[in-house]
């Protein structure tokens, strides 16, 4: 692999122990996947943020990187913790886990990551530009830069991320490079796509389906951002999708051919049998949206299905602080929290320890969620549109 006069400094300890120890752990990953060289990336998503998914070696070893002086040298920005960092107490987290929490928050902070704490950094000023070369970890934003915007990045670990945080640059391979953004299958849609769970129902059916490559679909007329983030979080949860092509939506749609590509056909059979799977409980104890986070419109328009409306079951939307703040401005978390719901911050269901705060059946009309959460979560799981959902909870 060929390095830089600086990348070798870096790599011989010139500029301290933490960057070569960085630095040592990208070259490895370039070595194993035949990189060429390292590439500087543009920005930065770095997971492996909540204490119920790092425990305490994770905590340790980024306080000891904030100890020695670790910082990042470009725009970095974090994924969701385990709890909402302001209101844990209102909402009833564990008071141990928001200790641990807080500190692994605070080591993040030290190393100059932006507490944006939100799997949808594009939404809250990390948007990349076309072609843009990145270093993102969590799954759905992933396939989102790669797909709906045409950025590059693969799906980093949260070493790897954070190491490419504090170097700046990441390995030349995989969906960085044109040949690899190319498609391996061909989907036709053959089912309309009514609701919103039914983005996330086919894109968990076609990600267990065919488990990894780069799908083209045709047949899906329309969509919008938001049905695209939840088609590829999905996609990304039940198999391991990083970027995608839809026929006249996706900005590389255009630039690359499917001919003499295999096609798998998907029609309202297939999407009836992916809705089914993903149920797996029938009486809600909470309803939580916003996996991905939610935008400022689908907390809108939630506002506007919860106005004259009274909750009996709790209901939390899952968000962006800034976009929280946007929609409290709005008049919107007000909208929400007069009927009963709250709209939670920083965090999401499929992170936060909802199991020790005695909820045991999950509603959710995200497939990402729906498939996640009976094992990280040990909740058996309602998976419904947003508006059958709240026929269930008021």
């Amino acid at each position: 692999m060929y390095l830089t006069k600086e990348q070798e400094r870096m790599l011989s300890g010139e500029y301290g122990e933490v960057l070569e120890r960085n630095f040592r752990l990208l070259v490895r990953l370039g070595e194993i996947y035949g990189a060429d060289r390292m590439i500087p990336v543009g920005s930065v998503q770095v997971a492996g943020v909540s204490y119920k998914s790092i425990g305490d070696p994770g905590l340790e070893f980024l306080e000891d990187l904030a100890d020695k002086g670790a910082r990042v040298r470009v725009p970095t920005t974090l994924n969701p913790p385990g709890m909402d960092l302001e209101d844990w107490r209102e909402l009833g987290f564990p008071r141990d886990f928001a200790e641990k929490q807080l500190r692994i928050i605070d080591a993040f902070r030290r190393m100059g990551v932006a507490m944006t704490a939100t799997c949808t950094p594009y939404l809250v000023g990390n948007l990349p530009r076309f072609g843009e070369h990145l270093a993102w970890s969590e799954s759905s934003a992933v396939s989102f830069a790669n797909s709906v915007i045409g950025a590059r990045t693969n799906r980093e670990g949260g070493p790897s991320a954070l190491a490419a945080a504090l170097c700046g640059v990441t390995p030349n391979y995989g969906l960085h490079l044109d040949e690899n953004r190319r498609p391996s299958v061909v989907i036709k849609v053959d089912a309309e796509l009514r609701r919103e769970s039914d983005f996330g129902a086919l894109g968990y059916h076609v990600g267990k389906t065919i488990e990894k490559g780069v799908p083209y679909f045709y047949g899906i007329k329309d969509a919008d951002v938001d049905q695209l983030k939840a088609l590829g979080a999905a996609m990304a949860a039940s198999g391991a999708i990083a970027l995608y092509h839809v026929e006249g939506l996706t900005p590389e749609a255009t630039l690359v051919t499917t001919g003499g590509l295999g096609t798998i056909e998907v029609g309202e059979r297939e999407l009836r049998e992916a809705h089914e799977g993903l149920n797996t409980g029938r009486e809600p104890d909470i309803a939580i949206l916003g996996c991905p986070h939610a935008s400022l419109a689908e907390i809108a328009e939630l506002a506007g299905k919860l106005e004259g409306r009274r909750l009996r079951k709790p209901l939390w939307i899952c968000t962006a602080r800034a976009t929280k703040r946007a929609a409290a401005e709005m008049g919107l978390v007000d909208k929400i929290e007069r009927a009963g719901g709250k709209v939670v911050a920083d965090t999401c269901a499929v992170v936060a320890p909802i199991e020790r705060m005695g909820f045991k059946c999950t509603a959710v009309n995200s497939g990402k969620a729906a498939n996640y959460l009976p094992g990280f979560c040990k909740q058996a799981v309602v998976f419904k549109s947003v508006d059958e959902i709240l026929e269930m909870v008021t």
